[in-house]
């Protein structure tokens, strides 16, 4: 009798067990006391050496404590290009890419003009700028974008972002590349050319400040050119990615601030995400951003009202909607 007994008080004790880890969301988060089903995403983002990866594990963070249920898996990669054919062909469903790439690959422009249009994916926000920076010998004579003409002038590797964004600074001047030397190098190829004397003038597009500039100018008298109003605007006018942007003074221990432009790195998810999904994922993003700033630098530099500036491919239906109940529209 007492062995049926102690049977039946641990058959009780068990199904109770059982009751408790179901009803305590054994199963998945919870929320409300109802549980909630675990979404797990891959967000494509650079290498594990550059800005992209550790930006992208800061937002990832903070969208698995902000988006109940969410897990988002975090994937190195080649950075821009890789990351929108990746949400294209389905392999991720987030990435961070610059504004301009994404245009070009959405309207099959520059880089991308052998290829369909990329219409797999949509914008979710606009986070950090990547600054068009017109590094100039000091004894070079350069005063203005104009005076670029006969010079040897680094516009940046070849087919890279740079060398776009050189191609139309120098357009927006009344200049082509056939006006200049032009030579494709990449940044530490840049500085050194500087350096040794062999350009005058180089192009770089970076977060600022930018190692490569911050490095040349310990051994070299340098300024980064402001590119003047006219310039600023007409590029601004013409393409929908760029935005003005001022580098001060102290960035590069400059006598005064740099007025110039910058495209902006963008999250960009796939255009058929659940728009309840992108809605909560925006709203957590944009509501934690001291969250993110605690995790990596350039969480600093990230705004609500910064989310909708250089929009170059339109905003996904659930962002569109946090950001008009936030009074947001591009």
């Amino acid at each position: 009798m007492r062995k049926h007994k102690k049977l039946v008080a641990v058959v009780t004790a068990l199904m109770m067990l059982a009751l408790c880890l179901t009803g305590c969301g054994g199963g998945g988060a919870e929320e409300g006391g109802d549980a909630v089903a675990e979404t797990r995403v891959i967000f494509a983002s650079g290498g594990t050496s550059g800005t992209y990866y550790p930006v992208a594990s800061a937002i990832a963070q903070v969208w698995g404590s902000a988006v109940p249920g969410l897990v988002v898996d975090v994937q190195a990669t080649g950075a821009s290009a890789e990351n929108l054919n990746l949400v294209n062909n389905g392999d991720a469903e987030i990435a961070i890419v610059q504004n301009d790439v994404m245009y070009y690959a959405n309207t099959a422009t520059e880089g991308f003009a052998e290829a369909a249009p990329n219409e797999g994916f949509l914008t979710l926000g606009t986070v950090y700028p990547e600054v068009c920076q017109l590094v100039v010998a000091g004894d070079s004579g350069i005063e203005t974008v104009a005076d670029l003409k006969g010079k040897a002038v680094s516009i940046g590797a070849m087919g890279s972002g740079v060398e776009s964004n050189a191609k139309q600074i120098l357009a927006a001047a009344g200049l082509t590349v056939d006006d200049i030397q032009a030579q494709n190098l990449d940044f530490a190829e840049s500085a050194n050319a500087i350096k040794d004397g062999a350009i005058a003038a180089a192009f770089v597009t970076a977060g600022t400040p930018t190692t490569a500039v911050t490095e040349l100018a310990t051994t070299n008298d340098i300024r980064v050119l402001s590119l003047g109003e006219d310039v600023i605007a007409s590029l601004c006018e013409s393409y929908s990615f760029y935005t003005p942007y001022t580098i001060e003074a102290d960035v590069y221990n400059a006598a005064e601030a740099t007025q110039t432009v910058a495209v902006k790195a963008t999250i960009v998810v796939k255009a058929d995400l659940d728009e309840e999904l992108v809605y909560n994922m925006t709203k957590g993003l944009f509501e934690n951003l001291d969250a993110v700033a605690e995790a990596h630098a350039k969480g600093a530099e990230m705004s609500l009202e910064g989310a909708i500036e250089g929009v170059s491919v339109p905003l996904h239906p659930g962002a569109a909607k946090y950001f008009e109940e936030q009074g947001l529209t591009v």
